[in-house]
This record gives structure tokens, C-alpha cells and sequence, in this order.
């Protein structure tokens, strides 16, 4: 168990007898105000007149939690939704209840009545929240975790677990008060959506203190955005948690979260107890709030360990097959009941967000049963008409589907077609799980599987409407892609270490075949090599279906470059014809397996990454390289260039129209300059 009490979030310890006989004059007031008599609720309502326009005065963080009264029946929890105009997280007389608001249990929605109240039926294990309200924000604690829910769990968790699980919450309360504070409704906002930060070991909370936190401060953000955060925050050590979220505070926004199949107690032997810790340390699983005209919908789509409730559709058998246990990424029926119910109050012109950590539908797992959502398309029929977006991780790759796109895999796994609406795959904050080598600034490059950098996803809000961009870690934010050339040598030298990594450990040569010392100037080439074919690539790190790629050569015309998937229904194309070259050079030789020191720690030679797994000996490829992709384009370079050097410029367009350009110089010569030092030429001669 970790040290310190262990109280739910949203619990209330009474201490002393001042605070006892609050409670005890508190409880009288509030079983008076709670639907007695007519009489009393007239004279209660007329201290409650609804807030006035304008944002609460005081910018500062608002630490506060849900006031929790006990002594409840087990059968209804009532409270009261308020603004808590002397922000002390406590309803006093004369503060105004807030109409209209939204209250859930994890399956039931109610809205607040005019004076602010609500009255819920009490579940044997749940998750009470409050929908924070457009125009309102909830209170946050010490790390800036929204603090809009109470857990419900009589007995705790019924298992033992190593990272603790829930204490026993006790009877359900009597009521539960949500305080909220005013907030102008902003035209215009801004969330930053981190994936996967993954953070194994005090060294990748060091790298995501290093690369993401720092540009997130350096954004600027302001007190009406937002960040959030889609799954896997931690890397299965759940102690790491608090760390990261006291990092994270830093950047001075709410810190929201979904939960990642990293973030469970993987020792946890039934669904049902699997998030327990999660819901101590940070707080509820599923839940939702508004910002502005968007209303973010947060699920909890990892089953673990999953089972017989997850063989409705075929390729899950390894739910209750399998010796270990096992995930699958569904949204479980009471879920989706509560989805349903959500949906069902919240108007029609809303964008609706949905933040996820599986995804609904992915490029990287286009024909794999494990790592798309179950019932993704219940989950489109409940927004059929509206506007609405999907935000997910965990694939560590970064995917941008257009509404119409689709790829094999798709409908024969779980029975999506052309997709109704946008689905953005993040990318992971943790690249490819913290590997490869350096930057400059002591952050590794931890390019992604498919070649895009480390980073997030930036989405600039204005009213229902939103623009999406890809903000790669610790380099200039204008940069979009990035360009190279596909050329013979590089062909052959690819094929040749895929070939090798693919070859089981025990049966292949400890030495790769060749690093990236190597591959020829890859930016030289030679009639022969244009001729045979030299391309020109762009990977366009949030490129869509919508953007448009083209070059030029020196001051000649300009011409298209193709996207390599055109996202109609074809399968996923693996190879080096779908390679990107700048990434792979960079991914197939990483020089820091081979750090050593003669008097450094035994596990600092080479590196750990994951749970502890050593990357030790010669330097060899990353586990991920960039072989496939759905935001590649390509076009072949002509084959009668003359010698010189040339210059090609590369301008890709978002769909938003906004344009990223990038130049590359190359030469073309009629054979390839010596690599080397020429020694042969100073064969019997003396330096002077």
C-alpha cells in the first residue's frame, strides 16, 4: 500500500470536533433542504439566484475537492451542483446552485434542477461526476487534476494488489456537492492530447519532463485550455503516476486523463478491479466535460482481463484461452448505457469529442482483432448526424483518417467501413517508448513506428469547429514533415537489415550487416541510379486524405507527390516501398547500445527501456522502424537531371490550408566521389 491515507477522491475525513459539528448541523440543513416541504424550498431557493455573467475575479489555481455528507440510505445520493463563490469547495448560504448541470453515476444521467439539486439512484460500485458545465470550471488539486467525482466502492477492492487498489469507501453518503466556479464560455480555446507518455522508470518521467512538459510551457497555454491525456500515462508501475502528473502541473492547465491498458493493476484477477488504483490516484474511468460549444466524451475502452464476454465477435479466443491474462479494447455495456444516456442530454450542435486510448479503428492494426474497439460502430450509431471526432493512442503511431476513408482489416475485424467522421491516432508522447539516440537538448529521438517524431497533438478550438496540427518535441513548431530521397543504395541497405532483424536472435550474426555508416550519401546520385529510380518522399506527420504534397527542382515546374495509401479499402502495405527513408536511417543504427563506462553504474551500460529490458552490446536497430504508412507521398525524381547540384523544395497543405515547406540539396554525378579519405594518393610520399 503506498504511504499516507488512502481516501478516494472526493471522500472527506472529518477531523476534530468543530468539524464534526459542522457535519452534524450541515446534515440537518441539507435533509430540511432536500424535497421536504414546499414552504422550505421557496425559502431556500430565494438565496439561490443563478450566478452573474463574467468569470470569478482570481486567475489562480483553485485547489478544492467535492463536499461529501454521509449518512445516507444506500438507495439515492442528493446534493447540489453550486458556485463556490468563496472557493472553499464547501455549499455556504447564499451560494447559487447551477441549473442544467450534468450528473452521472457511470450509467444514469440527471440534469440539476433550478436550484441547483439532483437526486441519483446509489450503484454498488460507481463513479459519481459532474459534467463540468460550459461557462464553469471544476476545481482542481495540488497537480491540477480536475476534481469532479466521488467513488463508490463499499469494501474496497476485493482482491489484493500490489499497487493497493481502493480502500473501503464506506455506506453511501447522504449527498455529494459539486462546486464549480464561473467562467466565461471561450469562443476560442485550445487542448493539447498527449498519448502514451509510458513512463517505465524515473528516467522516462526525466525524458517527459525534457521534451513534452517543456514545450507544453513554452506554448503558453492559458487558463481556459486544456490538457488531456489519452492513456498509458504510466508504464505499469503505477507508483510513477503521481510524479508525472506533479510534472505536468507545471504546465499550469487542467491535466484531464483516460485510462491506458498500462495504467491498470495487471495483477487484478476480474474487470471490475482492474482500475482500482487508477481511480485512487487519479479519479474516475469514464466521464465527460464541456469546454466552449465541445463537449469531450472520456472512455475506458481496455477490458482486463478480458473473457467470455468478449467472444462475440471471432478472433478473441485469447480471452479465455491464453495462460496470462489478457486485454481487449471494448466499451462494456454499462458504458455504453451511460454513453447513450449522456448523448440523449447533450444538444445536437455540440462537437463531440471522444477521447479513448484504444483506437476505434487503426492503420497499425488494420488486421489485428486485439487493438480496435469491439463495438465501434454502436458507438458511431449513437452520434449518427452530429459532429463529432476521435482522439486515441496506444498504437505509438500518428494517424489522421478522413470521414470516408477505410483500410482492409477494418470491417472484417470489427465491422467498420468509410468512416463517418474524423479519427486522429495521436502519436505517443514517448515516441517509440523512449529509444534511439540523443538530441541536443538530452531528449532521445524515439522516432515513432512510422517515422513521425515524438510529440502531440495540438487542437485549436473555435466554437463547434476545430483545426488539428502535429507539435514534434523540441523542434521548431512550424515544422510539419520531413522530405529525403529513396534511393538504390538505400533500397538494397534496408531489405538487407529488415532481412536480419527478422531472422530470430539465436539463428542471425550479433553484428547487424551494416549501419547507417554504411549507406552512401544517400543525397547523391548518378544517371544510373535515376535511371533505375530515385524518389523523393514526404512524411507528413498529421497529413490526411485532404493534403496536398508537391515539389519543384531548382526553379523548374512543380509536380505531385502521391500518397502512397490512398485510404480506399486496400490493404496495409509493408515494405521498403512504403519506407521512409529520413527515419529509417535513423532507426536502424542507434550508436547508444554501445555507451559504456569503466566506473558508472552496471545498469547505465547501454540503456534500459520498458520494464527494465537491457539494449546493450553493438549498435543495432530500434524495435520499431518506419516501413509502412498512411501519410507518406512519393514521387519518382526525372531521370534526365544533369550533373550539378540541385535544389528541391517540397511544400506540403493541411487541409486547412496552412503550408510547411521544405528544401534538400542534392548533387547528380556521372559516378560516386571517393567516401573517403584518399590515402592511396599519399602511398610513399612525407606530409610537409
Amino acid at each position: 500500500m503506498p504511504e499516507g491515507p488512502c481516501i478516494p477522491p472526493g471522500q472527506v475525513t472529518p477531523t476534530g470536533h468543530f468539524r464534526t459539528l459542522r457535519l452534524a448541523i450541515y446534515v440537518t440543513a441539507m435533509v430540511g433542504f432536500f424535497w421536504h416541504t414546499g414552504e422550505a424550498r421557496a425559502q431556500l431557493a430565494s438565496g439561490f439566484p443563478q450566478p452573474a455573467a463574467g468569470a470569478d475575479a482570481s486567475p489562480e489555481r483553485w485547489v478544492a475537492e467535492p463536499e461529501v455528507i454521509p449518512g445516507g440510505d444506500g438507495v439515492v445520493i442528493r446534493g447540489l451542483v453550486f458556485h463556490d463563490l468563496d472557493r472553499d469547495g464547501r455549499w455556504s448560504e447564499g451560494e447559487p446552485g447551477v441549473q442544467g448541470a450534468l450528473v452521472s453515476n457511470g450509467r444514469d444521467v440527471v440534469r440539476t434542477d433550478a436550484e441547483g439539486r439532483y437526486e441519483i439512484p446509489v450503484r454498488p460500485d460507481m463513479d459519481l461526476t459532474v459534467v463540468q458545465p460550459s461557462g464553469w470550471r471544476v476545481p482542481v488539486d495540488r497537480r491540477n487534476v480536475p476534481r469532479f467525482g466521488y467513488v463508490h466502492k463499499p469494501g474496497g477492492t476485493s482482491e489484493s494488489l500490489r499497487f493497493g487498489g481502493l480502500p473501503d469507501t464506506g455506506p453511501a453518503p447522504a449527498a455529494v456537492n459539486f462546486p464549480l466556479r464561473r467562467m466565461e464560455a471561450p469562443a476560442r480555446f485550445t487542448c493539447a492530447a498527449l498519448a502514451d507518455p509510458q513512463t517505465y522508470s524515473g528516467n522516462d518521467v526525466a525524458q517527459f519532463r525534457l521534451s513534452a512538459v517543456t514545450d507544453l510551457v513554452e506554448m503558453g497555454l492559458g487558463e481556459g485550455d486544456c490538457m488531456i491525456y489519452v492513456g498509458d500515462v504510466a508504464g505499469d508501475d503505477l507508483t510513477l503516476l503521481d510524479r508525472v502528473f506533479e510534472v505536468g502541473a507545471a504546465v499550469g492547465v487542467p491535466q484531464w486523463a483516460a485510462l491506458g491498458n498500462h495504467d491498470l493493476d495487471l495483477d487484478a484477477t476480474r474487470p471490475e478491479n482492474s482500475a482500482d488504483s487508477w481511480r485512487r490516484i487519479w479519479g474516475p474511468t469514464y466521464y465527460a466535460f464541456e469546454i466552449g460549444e465541445v463537449t469531450f466524451v472520456v472512455l475506458d475502452n481496455i477490458v482486463f482481463p478480458c473473457g467470455e464476454a468478449d467472444l462475440a465477435l471471432p478472433g478473441r479466443e485469447f480471452c479465455v484461452e491464453d495462460r496470462n491474462r489478457r486485454y481487449n479494447v471494448r466499451v462494456e455495456e454499462t458504458q455504453m448505457e451511460w454513453l447513450g444516456n449522456l448523448l440523449a442530454k447533450t444538444p445536437e450542435d455540440r462537437l463531440i469529442v471522444f477521447v479513448h486510448h484504444g483506437p476505434f479503428v487503426s492503420f497499425m492494426d488494420a488486421a489485428s482483432p486485439i487493438h480496435q474497439t469491439d463495438n465501434a460502430p454502436e458507438i458511431h450509431a449513437l452520434v449518427a448526424g452530429r459532429q463529432a471526432l476521435s482522439l486515441s493512442g496506444h498504437t505509438h503511431t500518428a494517424e489522421n483518417h478522413s470521414p470516408g476513408q477505410f483500410f482492409q482489416g477494418w470491417t472484417e475485424n470489427v465491422g467498420v467501413g468509410p468512416l463517418p467522421f474524423r479519427h486522429i491516432v495521436l502519436g505517443a508522447v514517448s515516441g517509440n517508448w523512449w529509444q534511439g539516440d540523443f538530441n541536443l537538448d538530452g531528449d532521445v529521438q524515439a522516432l515513432q513506428r512510422m517515422g513521425a517524431p515524438k510529440g502531440f497533438v495540438v487542437l485549436d478550438f473555435e466554437g463547434s469547429s476545430y483545426r488539428e496540427r502535429y507539435h514534434a518535441s523540441r523542434l521548431d513548431p512550424r515544422r510539419a514533415q520531413w522530405i529525403d530521397l529513396k534511393t538504390p543504395a538505400f533500397r538494397e541497405w534496408f531489405v538487407a537489415l529488415q532481412r536480419w532483424r527478422q531472422t530470430p536472435a539465436g539463428e542471425r550474426h550479433p553484428i547487424p550487416p551494416y549501419t547507417v555508416h554504411d549507406l552512401s550519401d544517400s543525397r547523391l546520385v548518378t544517371p544510373d541510379d535515376l535511371r533505375e529510380g530515385v524518389e523523393v518522399t514526404a512524411n507528413v506527420w498529421m497529413g490526411s486524405a485532404e493534403t496536398r504534397v508537391e515539389a519543384r527542382i531548382n526553379d523548374g515546374p512543380t509536380f505531385p507527390l502521391t500518397r502512397t495509401q490512398a485510404g480506399g479499402g486496400e490493404a496495409v502495405g509493408i515494405g521498403v516501398d512504403w519506407a521512409d527513408p529520413f527515419a529509417a536511417k535513423r532507426q536502424l543504427t542507434v550508436g547508444r547500445f554501445a555507451f559504456q563506462s569503466r566506473q558508472g553504474e552496471a545498469r547505465s551500460q547501454g540503456y534500459e527501456a520498458y520494464q527494465g529490458r537491457t539494449f546493450r552490446g553493438v549498435p543495432q536497430p530500434q524495435t520499431a522502424v518506419a516501413d509502412r504508412s498512411p501519410r507518406l507521398w512519393k514521387a519518382r525524381l526525372p531521370e534526365d537531371l544533369p550533373p550539378g547540384v540541385h535544389v528541391l523544395t517540397v511544400t506540403s497543405v493541411d487541409r486547412h490550408g496552412v503550408a510547411s515547406t521544405d528544401r534538400l540539396l542534392f548533387e547528380v554525378r556521372d559516378t560516386v566521389p571517393a567516401r573517403f579519405w584518399r590515402q592511396d594518393v599519399w602511398e610513399g610520399r612525407t606530409s610537409p
